[in-house]
């Protein structure tokens, strides 16, 4: 058994101004790195001193968070995976939040062209977890290290809605930057123990 912790990147520039940034690699701002540092206490204090490592997507938002959880609590460079990144949203990457829901309505799922559909995100999401447990344990063994991954908002959920049998995250919640959630891998199935999310 493995546990695994997803934390979502600190703030960017355009997650403050409410901007779709998908994979767009868009870098921290000064609030999200103090977000990310406050996450690296709360990992502390969590994990009393268990050893840990890391893995990110390679966005620069999501790498720099590793970076700085790293040099806090003492631990290597993160391991890289493109799988971890953020669903691309196609054309509309960099449009206001607002302007989004205008041109295609109030959802999330809806076809904007060059955008992943939320079931391939899902599958990639999965998939990207997976291997970078499997690599954790291959480093690790016979050690019961932790693993801390560095991902997305949108990519937090779907693992989280395929842990919880699609149950959560409640309608209308969101994943806050630098938020953290902890699953339970036994081989490659993902259990929830516990997410952290706020209305939206």
């Amino acid at each position: 058994m493995t546990t695994l912790i997803l934390v979502r990147h600190g703030e960017t520039d355009w997650n403050r101004d409410r901007r779709i940034q998908g994979a767009t690699d868009i870098p921290l701002n000064d609030t999200g790195r103090a977000q990310v540092r406050a996450a690296a206490a709360t990992l502390r204090d969590r994990l009393g001193g268990a050893a840990i490592t890391l893995a990110a997507s390679d966005l620069l938002r999501a790498q720099e968070t590793a970076e700085i959880i790293g040099a806090e609590l003492g631990a290597g460079a993160p391991r890289l995976y493109p799988g971890l990144r953020e669903r691309m949203y196609g054309e509309a990457e960099g449009m206001l939040v607002s302007e989004f829901f205008t041109t295609y309505g109030e959802s999330w799922s809806p076809d904007v062209p060059g955008a992943e559909t939320p079931a391939a995100l899902r599958t990639r999401a999965v998939a990207a977890v997976v291997q970078a447990v499997r690599d954790h344990r291959a480093a690790t063994a016979p050690e019961n290290a932790v693993l801390v991954a560095v991902a997305h908002g949108g990519l937090i959920r779907e693992v989280i809605g395929h842990a919880s049998g699609d149950t959560l995250p409640a309608p209308g919640e969101r994943i806050p930057n630098g938020s953290l959630h902890e699953f339970l891998v036994e081989r490659d199935a993902l259990r929830l123990l516990a997410y952290d999310a706020i209305a939206a």
